[in-house]
């Protein structure tokens, strides 16, 4: 009886409690949210979150996937006109909150999609207005207009957590610059969800570059990456001191059909490309300072890049008979779509309309069932993005997940 009450004393302590469950791994903390309020209250709390995931790898839930028409970016005088019957924001979805969000009317609200961050969603209409919008709260945030006008630009969406329940996020938009033998200088305005206003900055690098326009960076880490010209990746650390941006080369030629780049699961930047015959999958090593290296260079960076997977397709769809009959792949090409997040042991193909998760150890493909009209999409003009939430329990009665604009 003793034992009873000393337990009982003791998972009655919130501190005592959050250390027990900071022990356990995540496929057991989703299912204690069931227990009682006070655990579900304690669990979807961000300052048990962030503890949590400072600990332990959380995965990510696929919630479908975002369709980006290039033809309607930056759209010059007399250029395309989206057709009234097409949606600004197709999503793809691929699960029942997909489903709810595509049905709910939101995505009609924000205007075109141009990146997604930790579930949270930036969207708008170039260059004037853009909103982040955050699926737990159904909070939508209209950004203030920009201070700076770029005729072409790319762009990067940072979020990152905090233990006071708050999510803090930035949004850079970056010049893209079409004289690249001329200009060594990036012009960015940030704009950020603390000082909600926007910031104006001139980056150096060490060489001529110009970066890829209507393209969003891949953040790893609060490190921006993006496109530029002639095969080559821009490196940007805003918490970096001296305002430079890093440039290196991509391995091998740079006129390959499809490109991607991504995080994978030891937090390191991959690369992958395709072509008619098959993918390859490449990682940015790092050195003992990460890529800090980098920024402290007065010329352009030479950096070691390890081939990861080599991919032949004609092979891959021998192996994988049953899904390449039903899905009509030998009438279509096959080519690269994405990475997942963290992940280094699949990526995202597609063939026609059909999208693919393929599974370098088990050399298995796997058919993603989605809902939409992916037969009417332009595939050849527009960008298919996954997106996901991590996979975190979350609740209506928790004040957990809200944004500070």
């Amino acid at each position: 009886m003793r034992h009873e009450s000393a337990l009982h004393t003791a998972l009655s302590c919130d501190d005592i409690l959050c250390n027990i469950l900071l022990q356990l791994p995540p496929e057991s903390i989703s299912k204690l949210v069931i227990v009682s309020k006070r655990w579900l209250h304690l669990i979807c709390s961000s300052s048990f979150r962030h503890s949590y995931l400072s600990r332990w790898r959380v995965g990510f839930n696929l919630l479908g996937f975002f369709v980006c028409n290039s033809l309607y970016l930056g759209r010059p005088q007399g250029g395309a006109r989206r057709p009234h019957s097409e949606p600004a924001l197709p999503l793809l979805s691929t699960s029942r909150e997909g489903d709810d969000m595509k049905f709910s009317g939101i995505l009609k609200q924000l205007g075109y999609f141009i990146d997604s961050s930790n579930g949270l969603l930036l969207c708008g209409r170039h260059p004037k207005f853009y909103y982040v919008w955050d699926p737990v709260t159904k909070q939508q945030h209209k950004l203030p207009r920009p201070r700076m006008y770029f005729e072409e630009l790319c762009m990067a969406f940072i979020v990152e957590g905090s233990p006071d329940d708050d999510i803090y996020y930035s949004v850079v938009r970056a010049k893209c610059e079409s004289r690249f033998d001329e200009n060594n200088i990036v012009t960015i305005e940030t704009f950020s969800s603390k000082t909600t206003t926007w910031s104006y900055f001139k980056l150096t690098c060490a060489s001529t570059i110009s970066l890829s326009p209507w393209t969003s960076g891949t953040v790893i880490g609060g490190v921006i990456h993006w496109y530029a010209a002639e095969g080559n990746v821009a490196i940007y650390d805003p918490d970096h001191q001296e305002k430079h941006i890093a440039l290196f080369k991509l391995p091998g030629t740079f006129d390959f059909d499809e490109q991607v780049l991504g995080e994978s699961s030891d937090g390191c930047l991959q690369y992958g490309w395709s072509c008619k015959s098959g993918l390859e999958i490449w990682v940015l090593e790092k050195d003992l300072g990460g890529y800090t290296s980098l920024f402290s260079s007065k010329k352009q960076s030479n950096v070691n890049w390890s081939l990861r997977y080599k991919l032949n397709f004609k092979i891959m769809w021998k192996k994988n008979p049953t899904v390449a009959t039903k899905c009509s792949t030998r009438s279509k090409e096959t080519e690269i779509l994405s990475f997942p997040p963290q992940n280094s042991e699949s990526v995202f193909i597609r063939s026609g309309s059909n999208i693919f998760l393929y599974h370098f150890e088990s050399e298995r493909v796997e058919v993603i069932q989605y809902q939409g009209g992916g037969s009417s999409i332009l595939w050849d003009f527009s960008k298919v993005v996954p997106y996901y939430r991590r996979a975190w329990p979350h609740s209506a009665l928790c004040h957990c997940g809200n944004s500070k604009t």
